[in-house]
């Protein structure tokens, strides 16, 4: 669930044109647009605020062969919350091993590769300090 939430939209779309066709399935919640609260806490361990609000976009669904799919992803985006839906519920079926090697792994390589370059570009910025000392004996 989380690889599908956080997938980048192009990579989640090409991965559903990898997968070919769906399975017929049914809403049980049509894509919802709506907010939420984002809670933090003071220096990561400190009592709880409310930092603010984030969109998010929620939906449900059934497949024909009973198996069901939700999903919750950040942003406005309703055909990434239907896909993550479709495939939560494919996951589910005898399918998953399909889903986890076309859907999955390049999802987790695409996240993998930004993470690094994100990574990469922080510590060319990184100053290491030092500290000279004096001559004094403590």
């Amino acid at each position: 669930m989380s690889l599908l939430a956080r997938a980048p939209t192009a990579v989640l779309s090409q991965a559903v044109n990898a997968f070919g066709t769906f399975p017929a399935y049914t809403w049980l919640r049509r894509p919802q647009i709506g907010l939420a609260m984002v809670r933090a806490r003071t220096g990561g361990t400190g009592a709880q605020f409310n930092l603010g609000e984030m969109s998010i976009t929620r939906c449900a669904l059934r497949l024909d062969s009973g198996e069901m799919g939700v999903a919750y992803v950040t942003g406005r985006d309703a055909r990434h919350a239907e896909w993550a839906a479709l495939f939560d519920a494919l996951m589910q079926t005898t399918a998953r091993h399909l889903v986890r090697s076309m859907v999955l792994e390049p999802i987790e390589a695409a996240l993998a590769a930004r993470l690094a370059d994100t990574q990469q570009k922080a510590q060319a910025t990184r100053v290491d300090f030092m500290t000279m000392v004096r001559g004094e004996a403590a």
